[in-house]
């Protein structure tokens, strides 16, 4: 069974956008409800042909960051400011150590430039130790949905997966929405339902146990995985995947497709088989300021 959560801080990117801002309010939404601190980083500089904010307007975006937080909710959260130099995929995974979650925005991109996002994004997921969360910028607030959906594969994959989204629903008030998506069978005996809702039961059971307050609902279909989550991703106020941690070039294209086009906030949860966890470099020269 995966490790308790995280009690640091909800980490969430400062992009400089408008969009952003929405960002931002999930992420502080969620550090209230974790009784959490809240930590804005933004990353400056160009760094192998990444483009990202000059260090003034990174300094201005945070200061306009942390000036809406305290218009929205006032002093209800700690609030640090980060100011880093570097590649994005340096800097977030030097900012997100020791975090419960690190929060970052998933721009209105279109056709092939939204698989290139989602891929980079799965890519800092694998580099991070806490849940990646890719909040849509187009996200509102909608405090009478508070279930959590979870791909359910039938591998270890989903392990981690599944307790986040245990604990997720568990704070939220809300349930399990369990999506199981597999090949039909040919028999017409059903022989394909059996063997999925054993696969889910397994997965299921232990957590369900944890949480018996937390009511599951198990969702099986023959249609593609990403095609279900994102039917059932307007019911429910987050979506719960497993990807492979580390830097070996290990596929997930469920994962990565799901948050290219899943309405709603996605969590990207890192599954780490025995071999050891990802490496990241704590030594990274850091500016920082309270707020």
């Amino acid at each position: 069974m995966p490790d308790a959560p995280s009690a640091g801080p909800v980490v969430v990117e400062v992009d400089g956008s408008a969009e952003g801002l929405r960002v931002i309010d999930y992420a502080c939404t969620e550090a209230i409800r974790d009784d959490a601190d809240l930590i804005l980083v933004a990353a400056h500089g160009s760094t192998g042909g990444e483009y990202r904010l000059s260090a003034e307007r990174a300094d201005e975006s945070l200061r306009t960051a942390v000036a809406h937080v305290r218009r929205q909710i006032g002093d209800a959260l700690k609030v640090t400011l980060l100011c880093r130099a570097g590649a994005r995929m340096k800097v977030l995974p030097a900012s997100a150590g020791g975090a419960r979650a690190l929060i970052i925005g998933r721009p209105r991109h279109r056709g092939p430039e939204r698989l290139i996002a989602a891929r980079n994004n799965l890519q800092l997921a694998r580099r991070i130790d806490c849940p990646l969360i890719v909040v849509p910028g187009s996200w509102k607030s909608a405090p009478s949905q508070r279930d959590v959906a979870v791909g359910v594969d039938g591998t270890a994959l989903s392990a981690e997966a599944v307790g986040y989204a245990f604990r997720a629903a568990a704070a939220r008030g809300g349930n399990v929405l369990a999506v199981h998506a597999a090949p039909r069978l040919s028999a017409p005996d059903g022989a394909w339902v059996r063997k999925a809702e054993l696969e889910l039961s397994e997965v299921l059971g232990e957590w369900a146990k944890d949480y018996p307050g937390v009511k599951v609902t198990r969702y099986l279909t023959c249609r593609p995985v990403v095609a279900a989550l994102m039917h059932r991703s307007r019911e429910v106020s987050l979506v719960v995947l497993g990807a492979h941690a580390g830097l070996l070039p290990i596929g997930d294209p469920v994962t990565r497709r799901a948050m290219a086009v899943v309405d709603g906030p996605v969590a990207i949860v890192p599954h780490r088989p025995a071999y050891g966890k990802q490496l990241t470099d704590p030594r990274m020269p850091l500016e920082e300021a309270s707020a």
